[in-house]
């Protein structure tokens, strides 16, 4: 009986348990035994994996505090948005548990969920999603609990979680309808009620909306229960009210938060130490209790993490107030406590650099500049301008580089012998003590290293599940950034030299060549035969004998000094020149007045060639006009008394009257120049206007020169040479009228021509060219006798035949005027095959379109390679390139009637109006003025 009864209840214990473990039946039971074992095992171990998650991403997202800093501590990495990507394993196993909570458990009976953890299961769900920046997903699991459990107690949270997914998906003004709704409903004011106004001031924030932004910040900040939330709403709150130009009240909330002391987060309290030194008076301010402040700040133990951002901060202060010594100390701190924040460090090398560029050394400023380029983001403002002020740096780089490399040689080639010997030795000894230190640096980071591997592997079996202790809530120490890696090692002599040695201890002497390690090994095993061989002699080897680095003999250097006059008059004729342009760029590009002084005078004690003496002269009267008067008096007697006849002479004695009509006159050597460019002698001005800039140099007509000879290159040489040439004339001559044209044609047309393609079109408009390299060669002139025979015993009057210039070494006898590419291949079978004509030179047949970018990008080869686009030309093709402005536009042709009328009577049908001009149907054919313009002098009579 008894035996019985223990069956029966077995059984009914069994029953009872199946019962309970069905999803399918509503009851107590099933209820409560499913939401248990969701909530103590499932979204438990959930949740512990979701908090960890959260934990990483607050210290892995590194705020950026020189920014308005947004409410939730989550920025959204392009990277990862990539499907099927998760960043953060914690997330992946907060997700399989909420979904196997939810596979598992799920009572969704009647068109409702029964089970009461099921919201909480969605919930998570939810926010694993959205910190793995799954965003779609994330709402979707949000809308779950709202759809199909309205009535969970968790739903507050729920709608304030999915405005803030709807928030990242960009549907600001959604967000904020129902948040407004959602703070309606909350009954009461607690910290869900907080969250919803942070998240509701976000949502304003991404709409430019900062005063209503404000308003629900003050309140976030009133009911939320976390010190870290309250101080990071405070530091928004204070950067808003800068925003608005609210000063005191910024500074009031900046104050709060160094008011809160350790409940406040420790990066909110210094930034508020930062940004109320914004408003210091550096003029009337108490700079004694500055200093003490922030030298308190600097010795607390708890600010380690952030003696970047404070010795920035100090460095900064020392800038403004001129002491520029002291700042370049603090910035070079800052920039030793490797800072994770990159924008600081660009920061500090960019302000270095300004310190540097102002006391112009300009060299050194170079250097700096390329350093903060490596840190900023490419294509933004800042980037653009810095970049832009550092290629204003090329030249004055270069020529420096020059003069002080020239100036070194030749002081060392007067040198008597034991003079040399005895520089050399004592440069030799530095040398030795630098490698020395270099050697001591390198060994202590060694041991450095190695004590930090061996802590690293300490603190990771300290970290061990059987050994686990509290971690510390600071912040972690600040892990080196790219910015350390500033100082680039190559501008580092020192360094260089340390590398080269230690290289040769490694490698021997190698010879620049492919697969030189391979190389070595089969030397290395002819010196130990080598050696074995001496060994069996008795002799010494080479492992026996001390190594003697070159670099510490003496004769090593001496022997590199050049040793005949005619190399040294070289250098000085270079090192000259350096020094000339030296002195107008810092006159004319910095305004460096004193600077460009000591250039010129330097310059005319070297008794440097005679172009450059007039030009330095009248440079050094037009600078000692702004910083000498007297001097200004002395040089211009001197011009006048040395060179009466010359035309700075004749400008000094009446700068009243230009002598314009001077035939050696800069206005009147440009125009008979430019008179060249319009008859299409493109290779004669190229001579011409690299003539007329050595002989004018420093004058202010160099530009207009200079942009001619673009022009002139862009014929000749295509339109990459084209855009350097562009370049260089906007780098160098950027205040005047010509420089500011080339920057525009840079920015505007240039990027337009690079645009074009050769392509497959249905032209209307066809040429027949034929290569020459000298069109005064007899065989040329045979060959257009042919073809205006040709066009003659035909009657084709709407052919006609140019000489086009092509580059500099080549040319094209160019036959115009066919309509369609089967008539131009009749045309060239006729001339080849006909008996009267026999041409034998290969032809070219092309489009007129094509021809023209032919022209623009020199690019034959391609074309007769056959790689042509299958798109055509753009929509508004016309057979030529787009035009300029008509203020601006004017065609060579007609320039030419205008300065020479009678030329235009010459023209026959079958002869172009300017055979020497490029291409015929397109001579703008750059869409550009073809030179600078200049006003025509006035007709006398």
């Amino acid at each position: 009986m008894k035996t019985n009864t223990i069956k029966y209840l077995i059984f009914t214990g069994l029953l009872v348990f199946l019962i309970a473990c069905s999803t399918k039946k509503n009851t107590f039971l099933s209820r409560n035994s499913h939401a248990l074992s969701t909530k103590d095992n499932i979204l438990y171990n959930g949740g512990i994996a979701l908090d960890k998650g959260i934990e990483e991403v607050k210290l892995q997202n590194i705020d950026n505090f020189w920014k308005l800093l947004p409410v939730e501590r989550m920025q959204i990495s392009e990277e990862s948005m990539l499907p099927e990507e998760n960043k953060n394993a914690n997330f992946e196993r907060a997700e399989t548990k909420a979904t196997k909570a939810i596979q598992k458990h799920s009572m969704y009976i009647q068109g409702s969920e029964k089970n009461p953890q099921m919201d909480e299961a969605y919930l998570m769900l939810g926010k694993a999603r959205y910190y793995d920046q799954r965003f779609v997903p994330a709402l979707d699991a949000f809308n779950y609990v709202l759809n199909k459990s309205p009535k969970s107690d968790k739903i507050y949270e729920v709608k304030i979680w999915r405005e803030k997914t709807n928030m990242r998906l960009e549907n600001d003004q959604l967000a904020v309808n129902n948040l407004r709704k959602l703070l309606k409903e909350i009954k009461f004011k607690d910290q869900i009620f907080a969250d919803a106004n942070a998240t509701l001031a976000q949502a304003f924030l991404n709409l430019e909306v900062k005063d209503s932004a404000v308003v629900k910040l003050k309140i976030a900040i009133e009911y939320t229960k976390s010190n870290e939330e309250k101080s990071r709403y405070k530091f928004i709150l204070g950067q808003l009210f800068e925003d608005l130009k609210q000063k005191d009240s910024a500074l009031t909330m900046y104050r709060s938060i160094i008011d809160m002391k350790r409940k406040a987060g420790r990066e909110y309290v210094i930034h508020s130490h930062i940004r109320i030194a914004e408003y210091f008076d550096y003029e009337h301010g108490d700079t004694l209790a500055f200093i003490t402040k922030y030298n308190e700040l600097l010795k607390d133990r708890e600010n380690r993490p952030f003696l970047d951002v404070l010795d920035h901060q100090m460095a900064l202060f020392y800038d403004r107030k001129k002491n520029y010594k002291q700042a370049k100390l603090f910035y070079n701190y800052s920039l030793k406590d490797k800072s994770r924040d990159s924008y600081l460090v660009a920061s500090n090398y960019r302000n270095l650099a300004d310190i540097y560029f102002n006391s112009a050394k300009y060299v050194t400023a170079g250097k700096y500049y390329d350093s903060t380029l490596v840190q900023l983001k490419p294509r933004t403002r800042e980037f653009n301008l810095i970049k832009k002020k550092r290629e204003n740096l090329e030249d004055v780089i270069k020529y420096e580089g020059i003069a002080k490399n020239n100036d070194s040689i030749i002081s060392l080639f007067s040198m008597s012998d034991s003079a040399k010997k005895s520089y050399f030795e004592n440069y030799i000894i530095e040398l030795k003590k630098q490698e020395e230190k270099l050697q001591k640096i390198a060994e202590k980071e060694a041991i450095i290293k190695e004590n930090k591997e061996k802590a690293d592997g300490q603190i990771d079996s300290n970290n061990s599940p059987s050994n686990n202790k509290p971690q510390s809530t600071l912040p972690p120490v600040s892990k080196p950034s790219s910015g350390s890696e500033g100082d680039f090692y190559f501008y580092n002599p020192s360094t260089v030299a340390y590398g080269k040695k230690e290289f040769i201890k490694n490698w021997g002497k190698r010879s620049l060549q492919d697969n030189w390690r391979v190389s070595s090994i089969s030397s290395k095993k002819n010196d130990d035969v080598a050696f074995e061989q001496e060994d069996k002699q008795g002799g010494k080897t080479e492992k026996d004998s001390v190594i003697v680095d070159d670099r510490f003999s003496p004769d090593f250097y001496i022997s590199q000094i050049p040793t005949s006059q005619t190399e040294i008059d070289s250098l000085s004729k270079e090192r000259n020149f350096a020094y000339f342009q030296l002195g107008v760029i810092y006159k004319e590009k910095f305004k460096e007045y004193q600077l460009a002084a000591n250039k010129l005078e330097k310059l005319l004690s070297y008794n440097p060639e005679e172009r450059l003496v007039l030009p330095s002269m009248y440079n050094l009267f037009k600078i000692y006009e702004i910083i000498d008067k007297g001097k200004a008096e002395e040089m211009k007697s001197r011009i006048i008394s040395e060179y009466p006849n010359s035309r700075y002479a004749q400008i000094l004695k009446n700068p009243e009257n230009e002598i314009a009509d001077s035939s050696d006159s800069p206005k009147v050597v440009y125009e008979n120049i430019y008179k060249k460019y319009q008859s299409g002698e493109y290779k004669q001005v190229v001579t011409a206007t690299e003539q007329a800039i050595d002989r004018f140099a420093g004058d202010e007509i160099v530009p207009k020169f200079e942009l001619l000879k673009a022009n002139v290159i862009a014929k000749l040489s295509g339109l990459d040479e084209y855009a350097k040439a562009l370049n260089f004339v906007a780098l160098n001559y950027p205040n005047s009228e010509e420089g500011k044209r080339a920057e525009t044609m840079l920015n505007v047309d240039i990027p337009k021509l690079q645009a074009l393609q050769l392509s497959k079109n249905d032209s209307k408009n066809w040429k027949i060219l034929y290569s020459t390299k000298d069109f005064e060669d007899k065989n040329t002139k045979i060959l257009q006798a042919k073809i205006k025979k040709f066009i003659a015993d035909r009657g084709l009057n709407k052919l006609s035949i140019s000489s086009d210039i092509y580059t500099m070494t080549d040319n094209f006898v160019v036959i115009h005027g066919m309509s369609s590419e089967d008539l131009a291949k009749g045309i060239v079978s006729i001339l080849k095959d006909y008996k009267d004509y026999k041409v034998q030179e290969k032809a070219i047949i092309i489009s007129a379109e094509n021809y023209a970018i032919v022209q623009i990008k020199k690019n034959l080869d391609e074309f007769l390679a056959g790689n042509l686009a299958d798109n055509p030309p753009p929509p508004n093709w016309d057979g030529t390139i787009e035009k300029a402005p008509v203020a601006q536009q004017e065609k060579p042709a007609q320039r030419q009637e205008q300065a020479n009328p009678e030329s235009s009577k010459k023209h026959n049908g079958n002869q172009p109006k300017n055979p020497q001009n490029g291409i015929q149907d397109n001579d703008n054919q750059f869409g550009l003025p073809p030179s600078p313009q200049m006003e025509k002098p006035e007709k006398k009579g």
